[in-house]
């Protein structure tokens, strides 16, 4: 089972949504990054079930324990074992569903290809896994900002018809979580807020779009062929549950431009090396970054388990009527915030890390 992520700054996620815990093992990491389980735990909190009326009521406190990798508040260059309890698991939820194939999730396929599959809460392919990618995205996200002087920001930008108009150059955290539906765009938050309230009251769910922007994001980063960056960061965002649509810069509104149009000139900066007159290639090129803010789209499907009755069939291939029962979000957008945040950190951190051991030798001087 592909549960591993990442060459360098590399994770590895462990446990199911109903067994005794899930975590994550963080392989890479450089020594001596001073680091606090309140910081772990800070993101886990933006990510953690029951903690609005849109999220979905389970009440987990999602505790982080830091079991090795640490010596006095530093890292040690060894692997970072982290992992939080499951207590709120309610199995029994799910006893009428064990023999049924729920629409547009993965018990079909998860049978299909390994001939088991743990039922109780959908398993590994529920998004209790991501619990391990956001405690180990906080990792990341403290290596960049302390070493590169990277910041991710990331935003729930549409909720279905419903769009945000939000400053990519001066949006904050801060702004983003005042919003129950974290949303900036004061407007659009209530609005957003007032769907996924209607959808939640009748048993349905809703989807929407998570943008993120990375700034200060050095020149130099991904490959130029197979791993290249934005490339990375797809494969990060379409591993996440439920997401189904991923763009860069322009992204698909990019292809009613003309070439003149679209690209991005260059222009001196005020650093001493090149700049861009405008972003339309979201901070990458070629595979590489160039030193633009890094600017994605994650689109997030509505949420599968729902409680109006759906066609599905059993596992003995026999039509049945279902409406699901359980504990789950009416919409996953406000949670996928810092879920999408720590894929980005993971990424960025890994090709940062990277890099480090391609430019080693002192720049050429000019001809």
């Amino acid at each position: 089972m592909g549960s591993s992520f990442g060459k360098v700054f590399r994770i590895t996620t462990f446990g199911e949504s109903h067994g005794g815990a899930v975590g994550v093992v963080v392989d890479g990491c450089p020594p001596r990054l001073a680091l606090d389980v309140a910081e772990i735990q800070a993101d886990l909190d933006r990510r953690r079930p029951g903690q609005s009326r849109l999220t979905t009521p389970r009440q987990e406190e999602d505790r982080a324990e830091i079991v090795s990798g640490l010596f006095e508040g530093r890292t040690l260059g060894s692997p970072i074992a982290m992992l939080v309890r499951n207590r709120d698991a309610r199995s029994s939820a799910y006893e009428d569903m064990k023999n049924l194939y729920r629409p547009s999730h993965a018990d079909y396929t998860t049978e299909a290809k390994y001939g088991i599959r743990a039922w109780a809460g959908g398993g590994r392919a529920s998004a209790r896994e991501t619990i391990g990618r956001v405690a180990a995205g906080a990792i990341a996200r403290k290596l960049l900002r302390e070493a590169a002087g990277i910041e991710i920001v990331a935003f729930v930008q549409q909720i279905q018809e419903i769009d945000a108009k939000v400053d990519l150059d001066t949006v904050s955290a801060d702004q983003v979580d005042e919003s129950l539906a974290r949303c900036p765009d004061a407007e659009a938050s209530e609005r957003m807020v007032e769907r996924i309230d209607a959808v939640r009251r009748r048993g349905d769910s809703v989807g929407g779009v998570v943008e993120c922007v990375a700034r200060s994001v050095p020149p130099g980063l991904g490959e130029p062929i197979f791993e290249k960056l934005d490339a990375d960061l797809a494969a990060a965002m379409l591993s996440l549950p439920a997401a189904k649509g991923f763009e860069v810069g322009s992204g698909f509104s990019g292809v009613a431009l003309t070439g003149s149009e679209h690209n991005d000139p260059f222009v001196p900066g005020e650093d001493g090396r090149p700049r861009t007159a405008s972003n339309r290639s979201g901070g990458i090129q070629g595979g590489i970054s160039n030193g633009e803010p890094i600017v994605l789209r994650v689109a997030f499907k509505p949420t599968a388990t729902v409680q109006t009755q759906q066609d599905t069939v059993s596992k003995d291939n026999e039509a049945v009527k279902l409406a699901a029962s359980g504990r789950h979000d009416p919409c996953v957008l406000p949670r996928a915030v810092p879920i999408v945040e720590s894929m980005v950190a993971l990424v960025l951190a890994d090709h940062w890390l990277r890099q480090r051991s391609v430019d080693v030798l002192p720049p050429l001087e000019p001809q």
